[in-house]
């Protein structure tokens, strides 16, 4: 929750190869006061059924921007053991792996303002935007 003092983040995932909420997704959450100064990592969650991520850490006070990682490889990975048909195979990229191990989504930000920040992904592209 956003305060005078303090600004406020959410996100959730929505998987738009399969027009289903990603489940299970790892998301760590830094910020930091200004734009020269060093990310402190305070801490992550992880997307439910919903493709949600709803406890992440409360912002500092002071905090200017903010950097979501969220950790996309291992969703992959299981999705394709999962359904292997159903899933665009990396080999067509010529990738091992995930063609997007991870996503960092950096944004700035100000005091007593909500930023929800949903990451539209897919095996070979992914979209963010501010939303609501």
């Amino acid at each position: 929750m956003s305060t005078a003092t303090t600004a406020s983040v959410s996100t959730h995932i929505l998987d738009t190869s399969i027009g289903r909420p990603a489940e299970g997704v790892a998301i760590s959450l830094a910020a930091r006061a200004g734009s020269g100064a060093a990310w402190v990592a305070l801490g992550g969650s992880a997307t439910d059924a919903d493709g949600r991520c709803k406890d992440l850490p409360a912002l500092p006070e002071g905090t200017t921007h903010v950097r979501l990682d969220f950790e996309t490889e291992a969703y992959f990975d299981k999705k394709q053991a999962d359904a292997q048909q159903d899933a665009p195979a990396n080999r067509d990229s010529g990738a091992t792996g995930a063609f997007f191990p991870e996503v960092a989504i950096t944004f700035a930000v100000v005091p007593g303002e909500h930023y929800h920040v949903p990451l539209l992904l897919n095996p070979f592209g992914y979209s963010v935007y501010r939303g609501s």
